[in-house]
């Protein structure tokens, strides 16, 4: 049987483990598959208590083309409305009135002052179709013409830009004029009003929907800490479903039929489809109940995802007119921003757009000391190691307990070990006199892992801020790091760059991932050694071992442990210095 303090160092390395690498593997249940458990298609409208009636999942248009098309190609046919803000470029589509042509300015694909500005949505026939429709749709049992991808629009303008709003309008030549308003702010919030005009003689009964469409998985991170694919706030509930998540959606290629019928019922919300750190999220209007789903299936051998909304029964009376107005968010998930834009026009829980995880409430508030450490110092990497010495300072008191501890159970080790020789064909008596020993000498085993259990949410509040926040994103450092959020470029394993070769991801070693191993081999040899022998050479594998685990991890994170363990090292090495811990034991 293992003693008392083995059990307790085991739990401590255990615990380091489970926030490191096994935090990972705990949170995957987070982005499960909901249960088909939503509400029929039935939504309360408010004071007037109507009911909007089951209608048909919006037309999803043809099957992607089995050979893509190159999109400048497709682009430079013309037939568009140039889109041009300062944070947006692009065109929208008049065959269909889609938006499906948007790069955003001065955020590029890679660090290369040449690169590219990134691309986020492209038209339909190209090799990554993301696209976003909007329109009105018939409600079950109607069969007026109305709008849809192959129709083609008049635009009132040539330049959609902030200030300068374009209506695109179409005449179904049965007496319906539907017109259709897009306004674009200075950042990435497009608004659209859709009208429709009844000239008939008859009331007309409509539906307006919405709908986010990618086509293909993009390249993920592959992360449980880093949500991707749907997402979307019904009744002031989160949810969340991953592209490999969703695929058990289709049956014989198609959507099963359960999954046009059953959707969430709600009233203020949104919902769309997000990378790490982009997003396309339709905002319905707030004050208004919409139903809103997720859905999958396979077209001519490709993925095709699509988040969609419906809006309330709308009746056009005869001679009269209807309209509904919404909001597309296509940008950046830009923190200051998306706050802003909740608060702006009164989103239900927009914030959660950006995947701060279980510890919402400290990811917030750290993200937030982060933003003021940047402003001070200039630099996130600076604002990194601040915020450790502040997270030091909170915990001050809490660790100097535990270094005493560690400390005492250092002076220990040779009454220990003489202990275990002495009943070592005795467990029994063997615990009975360890338990003794501690009495005696005043020791508690495990106040040594209290520090570590405190700081736990805090430290996976860190992470997770370090992990999602795009304000990391190609955030330089200083040296050879350029990007905080990607990982360390120079190399041990190819002897930095000299070898002509790039290893695989958990050969990577980065020279910032070396140095924290090293932290991490001389914070250990401080600790109390395991009495077991067996342990204590695997216990001596373990910075081996988290220096190719960290190889994959940014290199901001990195340097946050690195920082960390020096901080640890001086802060145990002066309290166990004074307290006598090595006088017996070095």
């Amino acid at each position: 049987m293992q003693s008392e303090d083995t059990r307790n160092l085991v739990l401590a390395v255990v615990i380091v483990l489970a926030m490191m690498i096994g935090y990972e593997l705990l949170i995957a249940p987070r982005v499960a598959p909901r249960p088909d458990t939503r509400t029929e298609q039935s939504v309360t409208t408010g004071a007037d208590s109507k009911t909007a009636p089951a209608v048909e999942s919006p037309d999803m248009g043809a099957a992607p083309p089995a050979a893509p098309e190159d999109r400048a190609a497709v682009l430079s046919r013309g037939g568009r409305v140039a889109i041009k803000s300062p944070r947006l470029n692009g065109s929208l589509r008049l065959e269909g009135g889609r938006l499906d042509d948007l790069t955003l300015v001065g955020y590029r694909q890679t660090l290369d002052k040449g690169s590219p500005d990134v691309v986020l949505l492209s038209p339909s026939s190209t090799a990554a179709p993301y696209y976003a429709d909007f329109g009105w749709q018939n409600v079950k049992g109607g069969s007026v013409p109305v709008p849809g991808a192959t129709t083609v629009w008049q635009a009132d303008g040539e330049v959609l830009s902030p200030g300068k709003p374009v209506t695109l309008t179409w005449d179904n030549g049965q007496g319906l004029v539907f017109s259709r308003t897009y306004t674009v702010d200075d950042n990435y919030m497009i608004s659209v009003s859709d009208k429709v005009e009844n000239g008939t003689g008859a009331p007309v009964s409509l539906q307006p929907y919405g709908a986010v469409n990618r086509v293909g998985i993009p390249e993920t991170v592959k992360s449980a800490i880093v949500h991707e694919g749907f997402v979307g706030v019904f009744s002031e509930k989160l949810e969340h479903e991953g592209y490999e998540n969703h695929k058990d959606d289709t049956l014989d290629g198609s959507i099963k039929p359960d999954r046009q019928a059953l959707m969430t019922a709600s009233t203020g919300g949104w919902l769309g489809i997000t990378d790490k750190y982009w997003l396309v999220a339709f905002v319905p209007d707030q004050k208004r109940p919409f139903n809103g789903w997720f859905e999958y299936r396979n077209a001519g051998g490709r993925d095709v995802f699509r988040s969609v909304y419906t809006g309330s029964q709308a009746v056009v009376p005869a001679g009269g007119a209807t309209s509904t107005t919404g909001h597309l968010f296509a940008g950046a998930k830009e923190t200051k921003l998306i706050d802003a834009y909740e608060k702006e026009f009164g989103i239900v829980m927009f914030d959660r757009a950006i995947d701060w995880g279980w510890f919402y409430f400290l990811a917030r508030p750290v993200f937030w000391l982060l933003e003021i450490l940047k402003g001070w110092v200039g630099n996130f990497g600076l604002a990194i190691l601040a915020i450790t010495v502040i997270i030091k300072l909170a915990f001050f008191q809490l660790a100097n307990k535990s270094y005493i501890a560690m400390g005492k159970m250092r002076k220990l080790a040779p009454k220990m070990a003489a202990i275990r020789e002495r009943f070592k064909e005795d467990p029994v008596k063997q615990r009975e006199e360890v338990m003794k020993l501690y009495q005696t000498e005043k020791v508690n085993p495990v106040a040594g892992c209290l520090p570590i259990l405190v700081q736990i949410p805090v430290f996976i509040a860190l992470y997770q801020v370090l992990m999602v926040s795009i304000e990391m994103r190609h955030a330089p450092f200083y040296g050879w790091v350029h990007d905080l959020s990607g990982h360390d470029p120079l190399l041990i394993t190819n002897l930095f760059g000299l070898i002509p070769w790039q290893p695989p991801a958990f050969l990577a070693i980065g020279l910032w991932t070396a140095i924290m191993g090293v932290t991490m081999y001389v914070q250990q040899m401080l600790n109390p050694p395991p009495p077991d022998p067996i342990q204590a050479k695997v216990f001596q594998f373990l910075p081996l071992i988290f220096i190719f685990l960290f190889a994959s991890f940014p290199v901001g994170l990195v340097i946050y442990w690195t920082w960390n363990n020096l901080l640890t090292i001086a802060q145990q090495w002066l309290i166990m210095k004074r307290h006598g811990a090595f006088d017996e034991s070095t």
